[in-house]
């Protein structure tokens, strides 16, 4: 069973932080300075678990541009088993992406660009790089 739920505490905070920590930073080598930022206290995090483990996280921001979904990480023995989709999912159902006309985005990276599409999202642009790692701009509105 996967449940996805806003983080409202410091404790599950660590959790989506360790897991962010397991998949960016040791399974993709991003460097640790650039995984946390300035923007961690202004967003609406979640946590998902599997299991009443937790197995995944991500984030939502408000930015100049529209609402950015961000830090999508999910660990390695949970993928293929639906957490990606219900964090998607569980975002997209955030009140604050429930306005028609609101402009959705993300930072994707390539390997995952058929996943996201899955949900209506359309590359924009061209491929550019981020923490080593090739990324394309994906949007879509609501």
């Amino acid at each position: 069973m996967i449940a996805v739920k806003p983080i409202e505490g410091n404790l599950d905070l660590e959790k989506a932080f360790e897991i962010r920590r397991r998949v960016f930073v040791i399974e993709q080598a991003v460097d640790p300075t650039e995984e946390y930022d300035e923007h961690e206290v202004q967003c609406t995090h979640f946590l998902a678990l599997f299991n009443n483990v937790p197995a995944g996280t991500a984030r939502i921001r408000h930015t100049d541009h529209g609402i950015k979904l961000e830090r999508f990480a999910v660990l390695q023995e949970y993928r293929g088993k639906d957490v990606g989709k219900s964090l998607v999912l569980a975002c997209l159902a955030h009140p604050d992406l429930r306005v028609p006309g609101t402009y959705v985005y993300m930072h994707a990276q390539e390997h995952a660009l058929d996943f996201y599409a899955r949900f209506g999202f359309e590359t924009e642009g061209e491929r550019f790089w981020e923490c080593n790692i090739p990324h394309f701009t994906m949007s879509k509105t609501i």
